[in-house]
């Protein structure tokens, strides 16, 4: 490629006496000039993209530009910090557990909800509070303690007669009308219904742990 300059001395022309036939300005001297200004612009023609090396420099625009305008490095850190992952973001990564401070070069950020699901906000209700922590993944307790906690309901009891004329359901009960059975024999009876504030308890233990995928989780905090 090469660079523009002047092929002729114009500015030398007013010194010459009138009588100087290089006083005149020509076609000549016009073509010579605009046939060194095409020469010099057709090299420096490239019809497809630059290849740049080294490291150019172009100005940052804000981040709030929409334009055809380039984007430095700087534009999209600023877009990435502002925007993107804005301080109380949440990053998620299954393939490497590097912190997003590394990966993505800037933020503070920890790691968030080991063990837990993350779960959408709702004006009212359990989930009205954020960055709170509700529930376990096992459970164990009584239940049935109260009125509320066990609709009504019936147990089954098993038992026998046996030819000795007693009832045995386990726990050696006496029975006082068993003398005639010649030959033992099980049953089955139901109770009589509880009610759902009958005077006992349910031992319960079981897992809530629902459908999940484990992610690497971060948040970012300053």
């Amino acid at each position: 490629m090469s660079d523009y300059t002047l092929a002729v001395t114009w500015s030398g022309k007013d010194a010459l006496a009138d009588s100087d036939a290089a006083k005149v300005i020509s076609g000549d001297d016009f073509n010579t000039e605009f046939t060194t200004v095409q020469t010099a612009v057709n090299s420096k023609l490239d019809a497809a993209s630059p290849t740049l090396t080294g490291t150019p420099l172009a100005p940052t625009a804000a981040t709030s530009t929409d334009s055809t305008q380039i984007a430095t490095t700087g534009f999209v850190k600023n877009v990435l910090e502002t925007y993107i992952y804005p301080v109380g973001s949440i990053y998620m990564n299954m393939a490497v557990a590097t912190n997003p401070g590394t990966l993505l070069g800037f933020g503070t950020w920890v790691a968030y909800a080991t063990g837990q699901v993350l779960v959408g906000y709702e004006a009212s209700g359990t989930f009205d509070a954020l960055d709170e922590s509700l529930g376990a993944e096992t459970f164990s307790g009584t239940s049935g303690s109260t009125a509320a906690d066990l609709a009504a309901h019936t147990h089954k009891v098993a038992g026998g007669e046996h030819a000795t004329g007693s009832y045995d359901n386990g726990d050696n009960f006496q029975a006082n009308n068993l003398s005639s059975v010649s030959t033992a024999r099980a049953y089955q009876v139901d109770t009589s219904s509880a009610g759902s504030g009958g005077g006992h308890t349910h031992t319960i233990a079981g897992s809530t742990l629902q459908p999940s995928v484990t992610v690497h989780m971060w948040k970012r905090t300053a």
